[in-house]
């Protein structure tokens, strides 16, 4: 199966991303984040196949994350709630992801990047 890469076209990460993609040869299925939201049941297999805890799916430096005054409800909320808000809408979920069965890559590390797609 080919990597799933979770996208924002406008987003300036997800365009470099995207670049390097392109540049180390790497052939990825491309998902638009905000026209094909990631569900629920998908979060939540992502973020165990990832081994992150589920605060780092969120996007810090978003619009909506600060509106919304997530930084707090993220401290004290369930799981259940935070998967909630993260399927509500595309842009809260911090991007690019890539998506393999075997692992899931959040935000755009190059080194990291490199090691797992390289």
């Amino acid at each position: 199966m080919k990597p799933l890469f979770i996208q924002y076209p406008k987003c300036g990460t997800c365009r470099k991303a995207a670049l390097w993609l392109k540049e180390n040869g790497v052939d990825v299925t491309v998902r638009h984040i905000v026209d094909d939201n990631p569900t629920r049941d998908e979060l939540s297999q992502w973020i165990d196949r990832s081994g992150l805890p589920i605060h780092k799916f969120f996007n810090t430096s978003g619009r909506i994350y600060q509106q919304q005054n997530l930084k707090e409800k993220v401290k004290s909320a369930t799981r259940d709630e935070l998967l909630d808000i993260l399927a509500s809408n595309g842009m809260v979920v911090k991007r690019p992801l890539v998506v393999t069965d075997d692992f899931v890559l959040v935000g755009f590390n190059e080194k990291e990047w490199k090691e797992k797609l390289g």
